[in-house]
């Protein structure tokens, strides 16, 4: 239910800082289009298949197409969905990688943008004849950055060759442009599988784009091409668009209790998921976080969860190191009794360690294999 409209948007519930696409609130999402000279018909067709497909996506609720009155080759498309999750499962699904690769050729650029609706004029907070969701009960509490990241695998065997090529290339110029500035990037290995967590504060898409054209950047990408398991052209606009599409790991949610302490050290957890139960996943571990940022003696200061399909990927800031820490804690447990329910929705391997529950030395052997392997972990000065 929302909070009464008279109610001021700047009430504060708490210091803590909490971001997250899991409050069941419906979704707004925008996409700001740049079409090419002489490419209107091909984009109003291209638009029409994907129109007429999205519409029986399951959470999604109606969708606009307007043009500008000012510039004939700008384009907006709105659409609206029942809540974050359903929209994030279909856009980060291969056959949307698929559907929308048409549009790439006919126009110059495009912007995507993602909110919560929180107040709405002449409309219930909830629809139940329609299932259209809730509003953002209230205002969340952020703090002017934004956090993502970027996977890939690696043939297996390479990761050592890898490694060594990631860890030692030259950090990038944080300073993107007057508005934006890249904060931090801490790269991990898991296996065969790498991520690249960035903050920034501004313009995540001036950001990566910044990155990508480093001389420094390019060099490293350019020598780690031959061991991708996925082939890439990053000199080929639609190679790179492809790959980035698919190596995006989106921040799903994120959380920090309030208290700073800059020796803090940073860590990331795998939890590879059941085919199809990522998003569960990732919900349950956001769960838990939530309610861990409310303890003052938890040892987690900070939480962000990372999610792309069955990929989920915990980052957290822990008091006093991860080997100082209770396994269940540092998993995402409030105790040991709550491994069997994060079981059910564990894949392989990482089941079986922690199915045996109660037991510390199964969470700890859990915790050690969940545990990705840092790479690199730099702050820009200042940040």
């Amino acid at each position: 239910m929302s909070t009464p409209a008279s109610e001021p948007l700047t009430r504060q519930m708490s210091h803590r800082v909490s971001q997250s696409v899991f409050d069941g609130s419906r979704l707004r999402v925008v996409l700001l289009v740049d079409v090419n000279d002489g490419a209107q018909q091909q984009f109003l067709e291209t638009y029409e298949q994907l129109r007429s497909h999205v519409e029986s996506v399951p959470g999604h609720v109606s969708e606009q197409l307007c043009q500008s009155i000012e510039n004939p080759s700008q384009w907006l498309i709105t659409s609206e969905w029942e809540s974050a999750p359903p929209f994030l499962d279909w856009v980060s699904s291969e056959e949307h990688v698929r559907m929308v690769k048409p549009l790439h050729s006919c126009v110059r650029d495009t912007r995507s943008l993602r909110f919560h609706v929180v107040r709405e004029t002449g409309a219930p907070a909830v629809d139940a004849g329609t299932g259209r969701g809730s509003l953002q009960t209230s205002p969340r509490v952020g703090d002017g950055v934004i956090r993502h990241a970027l996977t890939f695998t690696v043939e297996p065997g390479s990761e050592e060759a890898v490694a060594k090529l990631l860890a030692d290339y030259a950090a990038p110029e944080p300073q993107v442009d007057v508005n934006t500035r890249l904060l931090r990037t801490s790269l991990f290995m898991h296996g065969n599988r790498v991520v690249r967590a960035i903050e920034v504060r501004g313009d995540l898409l001036a950001a990566l784009r910044h990155v990508a054209q480093q001389p420094e950047v390019r060099a490293v990408e350019e020598a780690i091409n031959p061991y991708l398991e996925q082939d890439r052209d990053l000199s080929d606009p639609e190679s790179a668009r492809v790959f980035y599409t698919r190596a995006a790991l989106p921040a799903v949610h994120h959380v920090t209790a309030g208290q700073e302490e800059p020796e803090a050290e940073r860590h990331a957890l795998s939890y590879p998921a059941r085919p199809g139960c990522g998003m569960r996943l990732a919900r349950l571990l956001a769960q838990r976080d939530e309610a861990a940022a409310d303890d003052p003696r938890s040892p987690v200061l900070c939480s962000t969860i990372f999610q792309r399909d069955d990929v989920v990927v915990r980052l957290i800031d822990v008091r006093g190191g991860l080997d100082a820490c209770d396994p269940a804690i540092a998993l995402g447990l409030p105790d040991a009794s709550q491994a069997a329910e994060l079981t059910t929705l564990l894949d392989g391997p990482a089941a079986t360690e922690a199915a045996a529950g109660e037991g510390g030395d199964d969470l700890a052997r859990a915790l050690r294999g969940a545990r990705m392997v840092p790479v690199t972990d730099r702050r820009s000065p200042g940040a």
